[in-house]
């Protein structure tokens, strides 16, 4: 059986995935908003769309969550082990605060802009659209919960969705939260997003993140905890994940696909090498070697011959070498049906019906 070697991404390249991939989303999402004018379709499309291209990019490498509600969401609904979060955490603002970075400086090439309040951060009250705070928390909370469990969905290993088209899921329903969303609180659901560029859109931004980052937080705690609940856990969690913070081992973290990555260790590993659970035994070790580990029949003497046999290496295959019959066949070595008592076992040298006088005569066949 043909092995699949798979290369096992570092620690390096999984932190420059998530940073990459959160870049981009921020850059672009919140770019849209900037240079659209805050056009729904376009930003709501554009933060759909960032996620689908980034997740096909490197999702193979770090299962693209550029979103630290979606790591935790992943941790505690058994998917990832807790001693990932700091790495992916740290990517992921980094990746977020170098786009809102980037941002700043090009729209300043607009003649006489102001990033106060105009950076697509986002707000609650008095500082945005007025709505409440209270609203805006639940608001965020229930929209990254539907998120999460749509994620945690779609990369089920029960699921049929492959991972071909999971990426695509996910990236349309940020697109739906975008545009049920927008013109209450300019959809978060991400912490990264909301502290990239909330830090270079003035004090009132600054003062509001809280909201943004507890809400997705709360939302992700939520979905990750009760999908398994809901849905079933499908397989052994990750070691090291959900309530349990035990240090997964170094070989958990196997992404070889973007479907992958969400199903480490379990049947949606599908037995690809390094997998912390390892193929089927029938598919690791191959289904012959079970039935080839007892001895050859003809080297067990004992259990295929007959009881009255004399034991040897042979067993029953003997009586073919020699031209004597079964009993029940007359007319062949001058020996008349039926045999007569005291006659030797089929398969031994002795006359196998007798002779006329009764007696038992041995004697070998010429």
């Amino acid at each position: 059986m043909s092995t699949i070697v798979e290369d096992t991404p570092t620690t390096g390249q999984k932190f420059t995935a998530e940073l990459m991939g959160t870049f981009v989303l921020v850059f672009f999402g919140c770019g849209a908003a900037l240079i659209s004018g805050g056009d729904y379709v376009a930003t709501g499309l554009t933060f759909g769309l960032t996620v689908v291209v980034m997740a096909y990019a490197v999702g193979r490498v770090s299962g693209g969550h550029f979103n630290p509600a979606v790591t935790l969401g992943a941790v505690l609904g058994g998917r990832l082990p807790w001693n990932q979060v700091g790495l992916y955490w740290a990517a992921q603002l980094a990746g977020g605060l170098l786009a809102g970075a980037v941002l700043f400086g090009l729209m300043h090439g607009f003649e006489g802009f102001d990033s106060e309040g105009r950076m697509a951060q986002n707000s609650f009250g008095d500082a945005g659209s007025g709505y409440a705070w209270w609203a805006a928390l639940l608001l965020e909370t229930v929209l990254t919960a539907v998120f999460l469990w749509v994620i945690l969905a779609v990369t089920d290993e029960r699921n049929e969705v492959n991972a071909v088209m999971g990426p695509l899921t996910i990236g349309l329903a940020l697109a739906m939260i975008h545009f049920a969303s927008m013109g209450a609180t300019g959809t978060s659901v991400n912490p990264a997003r909301s502290i990239g560029v909330g830090v270079f859109a003035g004090t009132d931004a600054i003062v509001q993140l809280w909201l943004f980052v507890v809400a997705p937080l709360l939302g992700a705690a939520i979905a990750g905890l009760t999908y398994p609940v809901l849905f079933g856990q499908g397989a052994d969690a990750v070691a090291g994940s959900g309530l349990s913070f035990g240090g997964g081992r170094k070989d958990q973290f196997v992404p070889g696909s973007y479907e992958a990555q969400w199903n480490q260790g379990q049947q949606g590993g599908w037995g690809q090498p390094g997998s912390p659970w390892g193929a089927p035994p029938q598919q690791q070790w191959g289904q012959p070697d079970p039935y080839q580990q007892p001895a050859p029949p003809q080297q067990q003497p004992g259990p295929y011959a007959a009881p009255q046999q004399q034991p040897g290496q042979w067993g029953q295959p003997a009586p073919q070498q020699q031209p004597t019959p079964p009993p029940a066949q007359p007319g062949q070595w001058g020996a008349p049906p039926p045999a007569q008592p005291g006659q030797s076992a089929p398969g031994h040298w002795g006359n196998p019906d007798g002779d006329d006088d009764g007696r038992t005569q041995v004697r070998r066949p010429d």
